[in-house]
């Protein structure tokens, strides 16, 4: 906790409207903190560094729940980083995206009748960054709904110039190091999109298919073979047996005829196939599956390519010219009709992978790509984890991260699209290849070409961490704000992106992390922890929840849930929730302010405060070290938690209403208390500013008078600690809330008043009577009160005259009826616990549920016999 020493050019102002109204307030109050320049970051700064970069959204996209509840937490971090001094940039930008930009082109172009080659390469990529500027990038506008505090100055666009030469600058010397290679592979083909994908750009289902199982050779030189894609037999170049499997050794090295074709096919020994699956016996097609391949490669079989691009059979025969589905049907029946066909299986469930974009399925191909040799780079990402350089946050979320960089497969890079980094390679015409750096000048002369592929976006975006903060070039940003922080992101990019970024940061930087600590976060789901999806229809978009309840209660209701690497549930009725605290706290304020509240001049001392003001800065203090200590653990659910519980119980339900008598009494004590409910506003507005930055400003600007919370000083604990007066007001606060519930099971209305004596000498209470009398409405006995109810609570004695105050005959008729339902239920409980055959059959779940019945009903019986007891006698 600290004294107010932020700048105050003016005096506080004790005006608020009557309500809080975001919609009148955000928009405005976020470009006053832009052009003010809070958000921007100073490389020349003696202040340390704090650097967060964003992971840059697709130029495609629209702010979803997820990109709302990652934002939040980043901005919370960066917003208490700059309030406790340090040089705090928050680096925004964008994802060119390659393919779905690619497919946002293309779509438009086909609404015109053409298509990208009709346009060309170099006019279908002016196309795209005309469409980029047109329609791109609306996310950035939504960022500023939400509050993002960004460093707007230095957004980056993977594609602008400074990372186009950050990314031709590390092709290059990957390459140089061997690194990158190029080769004939089996890669994942869509041939919807027409490109290669990587292995976790593909999504696996489980689909209906059909298992066939073909008889392969004649008479006595016969094996059979099951498979699900029928259609790829007119590439196989050989049959697969395990080299010990008895059943198949006289066919060992032997050719076979391949139905349907003129050709015949050996049979090869191979430890990959497993005898005990099937019959014992695979089709080995090189071309068309990942592991054909590695078997043609130890055999040195031949591959061949029986589709095109756009998986449509090309090889001769009847089947030419066929997609390959209708392939597949036409083969089947073409072996049917030979006898070849010894059994079907449909349907077949199976798992088949398809593209992560437009859900085409995905298939195997031999391809020529570009390719990155991970072995040394997956080493140094997994390295830098285990020694402690980089901390991954939840710690168990470390095996997720080391099964994929200890396990991690070379890296297709090549991209058969248009919209892209160009791969740096001329082809000459002699065979020659080169590979140029930014500041070389490509070979000319007649047959020299440039490769035609470009990079795979995550290329690019794994190099965001100092590519972003001008690399190559020896920036002062780079200097000053690398390595990075943390980055915080979903667990669910691990594979695309995490691992990436530490693979090429620590290559490019000589062994320097880009980011100290990876804070993973789970993903946004509906509030019955559904996942969101078009098809459930259970999408929100938030910037619906922003227009109706206002930003800091969208922001409030994702921190809230925020348990680190766990998912999120959230529902409308919450955000009303978060936005009903929002409320709440303006109207604290305006209370605050109408009856003085002020952060001029020092703190009394505790001598001259009531139990009340010590307790409440007691409970201040250690508010503070625990939302400091839930900070650098990343638990914002839980820092969000303990602040709301703070702020609505202890300072709005309990300080605020205590303070009333003290304001209604004035004098000193009043004073006191009106620096006392300052300092408390103060220091809970800053707490609560980097989650709720919009009306903690506009309330602690108004409080204080101060230029902006943004740029207030952090607060700190001041070690101030008073047990005493905190068991001192528990005890008051039991007193009343016994009271209040007394009051209610008599059924009392709130604000109905009774006359009550209060004995209360010798005890804590004394000097509360007041404040106790106010919060549970009771006046004085007078000269005709009769104790008609006694309550002794805390040592302290409570009595009640209720006579008139309410229908004793009918108060009894009706605590009756609810005492004889608790009792039955009681007797039914027991009588089911009480029969041995009903437990020895009841699973534990129903036997729980009638204990906890009969436990309810204990409750309920002592608590309708106390109200009984307490009422006045006929």
């Amino acid at each position: 906790m600290t004294e107010n020493a932020q700048q105050q050019p003016t005096a506080p102002s004790t005006e608020l409207p009557t309500q809080y109204a975001p919609a009148e307030v955000e928009g405005a109050l976020y470009e006053r903190w832009v052009d003010k320049g809070y958000f921007t970051a100073d490389a020349k700064s003696d202040k340390p560094p704090y650097t967060i970069v964003i992971p840059p959204p697709n130029v495609t996209g629209s702010l979803h729940l997820g990109h709302a509840f990652q934002h939040t937490l980043m901005d919370a971090l960066t917003r208490r980083k700059r309030m406790q001094g340090y040089e705090a940039l928050w680096l925004p930008g964008m994802d060119h995206a390659g393919i779905a930009t690619q497919n946002k082109v293309e779509q438009q172009l086909a609404e015109e009748g053409k298509s990208r080659h009709d346009l060309g390469r170099e006019e279908f990529v002016e196309r795209v960054w005309q469409w980029k500027e047109e329609y791109g990038g609306k996310i950035l506008g939504q960022m500023r709904r939400l509050g993002d505090g960004v460093d707007w100055s230095r957004e980056r666009f993977t594609m602008d110039e400074g990372l186009s030469k950050a990314v031709q600058t590390i092709f290059k010397r990957l390459f140089d190091d061997e690194l990158i290679y190029r080769a004939e592979r089996i890669i994942n083909w869509c041939p919807r999109c027409l490109t290669a994908i990587s292995d976790i750009e593909v999504e696996y289902q489980e689909d209906d298919g059909e298992l066939v199982s073909i008889k392969y050779g004649e008479g006595d030189e016969t094996l059979v073979v099951a498979t699900t894609r029928a259609e790829t037999m007119l590439g196989d170049t050989a049959v697969a047996v395990h080299p010990d499997d008895e059943r198949y050794q006289h066919l060992i090295g032997k050719r076979i005829k391949l139905p349907l074709t003129d050709r015949s096919i050996p049979v090869v020994a191979d430890t990959h196939v497993d005898p005990e699956f099937g019959t014992g016996a695979v089709k080995v097609t090189p071309a068309h599956d990942p592991n054909d391949f590695a078997i043609g490669q130890r055999h040195g079989l031949e591959s061949i390519t029986v589709m095109d691009e756009r998986a449509v059979i090309t090889v001769h025969g009847p089947f030419e010219g066929l997609d390959r589905f209708e392939a597949r049907s036409a083969i089947v029946a073409a072996l049917r009709s030979q006898g070849r066909i010894v059994a079907e299986k449909r349907p077949y469930v199976h798992s088949v992978g398809h593209c992560s974009r437009c859900k085409t399925t995905i298939e195997p191909r031999l391809s020529m790509q570009w390719w990155v040799k991970v072995g040394p780079l997956a080493q140094a990402a997994g390295d830098a984890v285990r020694d402690g350089r980089v901390k991954i946050h939840p710690e168990d979320m470390s095996k997720r991260y080391f099964d994929w960089v200890d396990n991690m497969h070379d890296w297709c890079i090549s991209r058969q699209l248009w919209w892209g980094h160009r791969i740096p390679v001329w082809y000459g015409p002699d065979g020659e290849v080169v590979c140029v750096g930014p500041d070389e000048q490509p070979p000319t002369g007649e047959g020299w070409k440039q490769d035609t592929d470009v990079l795979d976006t995550w290329f690019s975006s794994g190099l965001w961490p100092f590519s972003t903060l001008g690399w190559p070039e020896q920036t002062e940003d780079l200097r000053k704000f690398y390595s990075t922080d943390v980055l915080l992101t979903g667990h669910d990019i691990i594979f695309f992106w995490v691992a990436r970024m530490m693979m090429f940061g620590l290559y490019a930087m000589d062994g320097e992390v880009p980011f100290k600590t990876i804070a993973l976060t789970g993903l946004v789901r509906d509030e019955r922890g559904k996942k969101m999806s078009k098809s459930f229809g259970n999408v929100v978009d938030p910037l619906d929840w922003m227009d109706k309840y206002g930003s800091d209660a969208v922001r409030f209701t994702l921190a809230r849930g925020a348990n680190p690497g766990t998912d999120v549930p959230i529902g409308e009725d919450w955000v009303q929730a978060s936005r009903n605290f929002a409320n709440k706290i303006w109207n604290a304020t305006r209370f605050a302010l109408m009856n003085g509240a002020t952060v001029e001049g020092p703190l009394p001392s505790p001598e001259q405060m009531s139990a009340t003001d010590r307790w409440i800065l007691s409970r201040l203090n250690k508010t503070v070290a625990q939302v400091d200590s839930f900070y650098e653990d990343f638990q914002f659910a839980k820092l969000s938690d303990a602040l709301f519980h703070f702020a609505w119980d202890e300072v709005f339900d309990w300080y605020v209403e205590l303070s009333k008598t003290t304001f209604q009494a004035g004098g000193e004590g009043a004073e006191v208390s009106q620096r006392v409910l300052g300092e408390v506003l103060d220091v809970t507005l800053k707490l609560l500013h980097p989650v709720v930055p919009f009306v903690t400003d506009t309330l602690w600007t108004t409080l204080t008078g101060g230029e902006s919370v943004v740029i207030a000083e952090w607060p700190s604990d001041s070690g101030f600690r008073d047990d005493a007066a905190e068991r001192e007001i528990e005890t008051l606060q039991s007193v009343i809330t016994e009271v209040r519930r007394f009051r209610a099971d008599q059924g009392l209305q709130p604000g109905q008043r009774v006359p009550a004596r209060l004995t209360l000498d010798g005890t804590a209470l004394a000097p509360h009577e007041a404040a106790i009398r106010q919060l549970l409405r009771l006046q004085p006995e007078g000269d005709t009160f009769a104790a008609t109810a006694t309550l002794p609570v805390a040592g302290a004695t409570v009595a009640l005259d209720l006579s008139g105050t309410i229908d004793v005959a009918a108060e009894r008729k009706r605590l009756a009826k609810d005492l004889a339902a608790a009792e039955k239920e009681k007797a039914q409980a027991n009588a089911k616990l009480g029969n041995e055959a009903f437990l020895a059959k009841a699973p534990d779940n129903v036997v729980d549920k009638i204990r906890g019945r009969l436990a309810k009903a204990d409750e309920d019986i002592a608590r309708i016999q106390a109200q009984l007891e307490g009422l006045p006698q006929a």
